[in-house]
């Protein structure tokens, strides 16, 4: 089996100095060791998923294999977590793939507005698409495991919206290629933000709005910028778990089935989970002060063109895979 890039005590070094989640209680019996980078931080119920990962692989591999995870991008930021993993500067991460649909297409089909809009859409679209997303992540040198789902993106703001045209001029909240564009055709003007930067653009002007999930305006407490929160469901983004393929190649046959069965069992908890998680932060938003709302159906109409439009230029950007699996989905 192979070994991880850093040695244990460097290992153990980072987990001290970057506030790592150990998911292996005696990391030093380990044959093989693995350090895993998120961007998210270690309170929510993803990161949560990855330990319950971690520790389920452990418990299969009687401790052959560990696994250490080091969140809120304390061992690499977000933009950096694919290539870390694809460079094999580390073995596996849990990246928000959507974020790198210009440089692979195929990763931004969870992304496109409007197309998957509830848990049971999503997950058909996650089911048809699988494969191709798995061949596509081959291509650069990484194996997809499982990928965990973030609640619905509902549409927040600080004035209300009532019709599409509402958003014109508005300072809207963009993070990759697909919140851009959105932006652009609602006819709202696109920032680029962070993650942790939302709060201070809302505060200081930078943005108006924004398209995120319940578990963002929690964490951001957005409630003190913006007062409305329309649920439009715009998609339910997932984040992959990636492991470099030469890591992956180095791990026996029975460590590989006891990953793999680790992480389906990972993935159908985390599903599950995700819908008691979007209703409290729903809760918790309503409790401090927001207005939470269905879109009215002019808005809906509006919303569903864009929709339309976006997954017409995403399909014409994937080629025939793309093609083939918004077939799939519409017949399922």
């Amino acid at each position: 089996m192979r070994t991880t890039n850093l040695n244990r005590r460097q290992i153990l070094a980072t987990g001290v100095m970057g506030g790592a989640a150990t998911l292996l209680p005696n990391m030093s019996l380990a044959a093989t060791a693995w350090d895993m980078p998120s961007a998210y931080g270690a309170g929510n119920f993803i990161s949560k998923a990855y330990v319950a990962f971690g520790e389920d692989v452990s418990a299969r591999t009687n401790g052959e294999l560990a696994i250490t995870l080091h969140p809120g991008g304390s061992l690499y930021s977000g933009g950096d977590i694919l290539r870390a993993v694809r460079e094999g500067q580390v073995s596996i991460g849990g990246r928000f793939l959507g974020a790198h649909s210009k440089q692979v297409p195929m990763l931004g089909l969870d992304t496109i507005p409007f197309l998957a809009t509830t848990r049971d859409q999503s997950r058909k679209l996650y089911d048809v698409s699988k494969e191709a997303v798995s061949n596509a992540l081959a291509e650069i040198g990484l194996k997809l495991l499982f990928a965990p789902v973030w609640p619905p993106q509902g549409l927040f703001s600080k004035k209300e919206v009532n019709t599409v045209t509402d958003m014109s001029g508005v300072k809207f909240r963009a993070y990759d290629a697909s919140t851009t564009r959105l932006a652009e055709l609602m006819g709202a003007v696109p920032t680029q933000t962070e993650a942790s930067e939302i709060a201070q653009a809302f505060s200081t002007g930078v943005a108006e709005s924004m398209i995120a999930s319940g578990a963002i305006g929690t964490w951001q407490k957005i409630w003190d910028y913006a007062d409305f929160y329309y649920e439009v469901n715009a998609w339910l983004p997932k984040s992959g778990v990636i492991v470099n393929a030469d890591a992956w190649d180095g791990l026996d046959g029975a460590t590989q089935s006891a990953v793999t069965e680790a992480a389906a069992t990972a993935e159908a908890n985390v599903w599950d989970e995700m819908e008691a998680q979007n209703d409290g932060y729903k809760a918790t938003m309503r409790e401090n002060g927001m207005t939470i709302l269905q879109p009215s159906s002019d808005l809906q109409a509006g919303l569903d063109e864009i929709g339309a439009q976006m997954t017409d230029e995403w399909i014409e950007a994937a080629g025939e895979a793309g093609a083939a699996v918004i077939d799939a989905y519409r017949a399922a």
